[in-house]
């Protein structure tokens, strides 16, 4: 299972990169109807990627459970508002220039989720990963120190995603079915969205591709969310949140590509956060080879005893 959360993780975040250079092929729309064009066009694509994963059922068993306890569709709407809010900020972002300060909230994500693993559920933290937090708090604080405060952008990921994630794991729906009804329960305010805006159908017939292009956006939406969610489910709280480092490095760069910069008095910021990164990729690399020792010399082991079995055999 670890390694199929590994795989997963990684695959959504290869995915949430393309998305963010997709979004220059929705220039035709606004923040709030892309925002509402994805819901629509991400759940049946979800709900084939459900069918794909085998877990349909998980829609059906959180069904009942709201049956028999109604109040739980009260944390399901805030779930879903919870989410809502990250899907539209990340669209919103590198549509209106600030896609780093999304990108750098995504950067402290993973730690925000490293310290509720340790304090929640007791997993533990190793020297290196309080490396990371030391260098992490250090660029937030001179970020704080510079504006007074940390980028509304940041703060929302970082400590809103964490929110989500730490409930739909308290109220046992951090399975697919979960974020399935988080997208019906907000799919009513997706579709008011897609009629804001002056003649909001009119940009299909000035542009006709447009609707592939939303078709591809649904795709590449339950691609990376879809696998997302299922590598959230597989991993331990501190292993998905390390392994979330690809994501916001790759946003980054995103942005970077996409004419963003980096102010001169902004790279304090970003440079120990970046450095944390490198020490949890550091650590990464040790424990992969440190594994791969233990592997081999397993396996060294077990031919030895195999051929100690045969020599015995023969005497």
């Amino acid at each position: 299972m670890m390694f199929k959360g590994v795989i997963l993780s990684v695959m959504a975040s290869f995915t949430f990169g393309v998305l963010y250079f997709y979004t220059q092929l929705l220039s035709q729309l606004d923040s709030e109807q892309t925002f509402g064009w994805r819901i629509i066009a991400t759940l049946p694509f979800l709900t084939l990627f459900m069918w794909w994963s085998g877990d349909l059922a998980y829609i059906k068993n959180i069904y009942q459970r709201i049956l028999a306890k109604p109040s739980l569709l009260l944390l399901l709407i805030t779930t879903s508002i919870l989410t809502s809010v990250q899907l539209w900020l990340f669209l919103w972002g590198p549509m209106h220039g600030r896609g780093l300060q999304v990108s750098l909230g995504y950067f402290l994500l993973p730690l925000v989720l490293v310290l509720a693993g340790s304090v929640l559920y007791g997993e533990k933290i190793s020297k290196f990963q309080w490396v990371a937090i030391i260098l992490a708090v250090i660029g937030v604080s001179h970020e704080i120190w510079r504006l007074g405060s940390i980028a509304w952008e940041t703060a929302l990921v970082a400590v809103g995603y964490s929110a989500y994630f730490l409930l739909r794991k308290k109220i046992k729906t951090d399975n697919l079915g979960g974020f399935w009804w988080d997208l019906v329960i907000i799919m009513p305010v997706a579709v008011y969205l897609t009629h804001t805006g002056l003649l909001p159908y009119s940009k299909f017939f000035d542009q006709p591709t447009l609707g592939l292009v939303i078709v591809g956006l649904g795709i590449l939406s339950a691609i990376g969310l879809g696998s997302y969610i299922l590598a959230s489910r597989f991993l331990p709280l501190v292993v998905f949140g390390l392994l979330g480092y690809l994501e916001p490095v790759l946003l980054a760069l995103a942005s970077l590509v996409l004419g963003e910069s980096i102010g001169q008095e902004e790279w304090f910021t970003y440079i120990p956060i970046w450095c944390a990164v490198f020490v949890l990729v550091l650590e990464g690399a040790i424990h992969l080879y440190q594994q791969r020792q233990k592997a081999q010399n397993l396996q060294l082991n077990i031919t030895k005893y195999q051929k100690r079995l045969k020599n015995d055999e023969f005497n």
